[in-house]
């Protein structure tokens, strides 16, 4: 069982600050941007220094058992964190929601049943859960037979208003970039649709589907159309029942597939459902997307697995939906009503500072997707040490691995790491917790970004511009040394 966080109970046993050290191996610098011309550089002035990597650089680390500041370089100033503050919306869950929390759907008919035959409306009822899939729907619509149901007369209807609607994550994405889809009550295989491509004698063979671990259902609600043009690659045009897409015919080559956002998440879940309920004998009338909260008898519940795992899987692969429904819910059994991921967000800043006693954690969404997040080191590393004592994060961080020269894994490395990675064009973070070789354990965040070089990039090539993966792989090379640089100093 994870302690849940108290805020008398983290300043009485650390404080809310950070305790600066007196016995550092080099002054920490107070300036993002030291001055380095015709001054003594400290030894982290010249690591930074020596990476070379354009924009700005912050980092912090700590001792984890005494709260203590060991080194500090910016710590102050907020940069965006990407995909790092998916660590704190896992905090923010674990506090607010609990580790055994389960998300449920369920199959709702308002209406009399009389010999399997519903007399009435047959409701899906979506509740946040950011992992239901395909497989988990086939189960519900075979459940749904076997508690005797063979007819719905009345209408089909989906709810979605457990969470509110938003169209993207991140708007300023491109249109077809499958990690910033739609959100809402309900979603299924994250609010991705599966297009595969396969050239023919008579051109290409075209799918949509929703596929999953056992099943692919081909959907009504998501089209794809062939073009003959070079530009843009896809295009997207939303129309009162589709997601319609256009695709360049000479970007296809010989074949292959991609997985798609949808949109509109509550129609594709119907849709899906539609499908899966007619293979079990039992046909539904068209979809209806419905945010009254639903009445009537649950036929049949779908429970999520519990939040420790759900946070588990959503920081291993960093998925974006997840970390945005978990947020969302949080917000609201909070007591917030949130109508969208930047008021939600502003919830989790307050619980963050009446927590840890944070001011400058000032995130716009629960993922790290939107840029104009903005997260202080020093204040991220705050809410690492409080975490630690409880020893709700490290368990569920994935092991970061340390590579030489050559990028090759180092064996058996004395320092061992477990982190959250996070990574936007021109924007780098990495943020967890550092065992030394002595054993003593450090907590950390290092944020850098070129924000000026980001904002010249369109948004139709923000999917892999140039130059970004150099930048991001100096970054990742100077996070790196940092590690090593603080398990010398540290911890021997």
């Amino acid at each position: 069982m994870v302690d849940r966080f108290s805020r008398r109970a983290f300043l009485g046993g650390l404080g809310a600050s950070l305790i600066p050290c007196a016995g550092l191996a080099g002054p920490p610098a107070v300036s993002l941007r030291p001055q380095l011309r015709g001054a003594d550089l400290s030894g982290v002035d010249r690591v930074v220094q020596a990476a070379g990597l354009r924009g700005q650089v912050a980092f912090a680390v700590a001792d984890v058992k005494t709260g203590t500041s060991l080194e500090s370089f910016g710590g102050d100033t907020g940069l965006p964190p990407a995909s790092v503050a998916k660590a704190l919306t896992a905090l923010y869950a674990l506090d607010v929601l609990g580790p055994d929390f389960r998300f449920e759907t369920r199959l709702v008919a308002d209406g009399p049943i009389e010999n399997g035959i519903l007399n009435g409306d047959l409701i899906l009822v979506g509740g946040g859960d950011p992992l239901l899939d395909t497989d988990a729907l086939a189960t519900m619509a075979a459940n749904l037979r076997e508690a005797g149901i063979t007819e719905v007369r009345g209408a089909f209807k989906v709810y979605e208003g457990a969470l509110p609607y938003v169209f993207s994550i991140d708007p300023g994405q491109p249109d077809h970039v499958g990690y910033s889809p739609a959100i809402s009550g309900i979603s299924l295989n994250f609010n991705r649709v599966h297009f595969e491509w396969k050239r023919g004698g008579a051109g290409f063979d075209v799918t949509m589907d929703a596929r999953s671990a056992h099943f692919a259902p081909a959907v009504d609600m998501a089209t794809m159309r062939l073009v003959n043009r070079k530009l843009p690659t896809y295009t997207y045009q939303p129309s009162a029942r589709q997601d319609r897409w256009t695709v360049a015919k000479a970007a296809l080559g010989n074949g292959g597939a991609r997985w798609l956002p949808v949109r509109k998440p509550a129609l594709y879940a119907g849709d899906v459902f539609r499908t899966l309920a007619r293979v079990n004998g039992i046909v539904l009338n068209r979809v209806q997307v419905t945010r009254q909260a639903p009445r009537g008898r649950t036929l049949v519940l779908h429970q999520s697995q519990p939040m420790t795992d759900i946070l588990k899987g959503m920081l291993k692969y960093s998925t974006n939906l997840t970390a945005e429904m978990v947020g969302l819910t949080a917000s609201k059994v909070r007591g917030a009503n949130p109508q969208d991921l930047a008021e939600s967000a502003a919830e989790m800043n307050r619980w963050a500072s009446e927590t840890f006693g944070t001011a400058r954690i000032q995130m716009v969404d629960h993922s790290g997707l939107g840029d104009r997040s903005r997260v202080a080191p020093n204040d991220f590393v705050t809410a690492l040490v409080a975490a630690r004592q409880t020893g709700a994060l490290r368990p569920l961080l994935k092991p970061f691995t340390l590579t030489d020269a050559k990028g090759n894994k180092i064996k058996d490395h004395p320092v061992r790491v477990d982190a959250k990675t996070g990574t936007l064009n021109f924007v780098s973070g990495l943020g967890g917790f550092v065992t030394t070789a002595r054993g003593d354990e450090l907590a950390f965040a290092f944020f850098s970004a070129d924000m000026a070089h980001r904002a010249t990039i369109s948004r139709e090539n923000r999917e892999r511009p140039e130059g970004a993966r150099s930048w991001n792989r100096r970054s990742r090379k100077l996070q790196q040394v940092l590690i090593e640089r603080w398990g010398a100093l540290y911890g021997s």
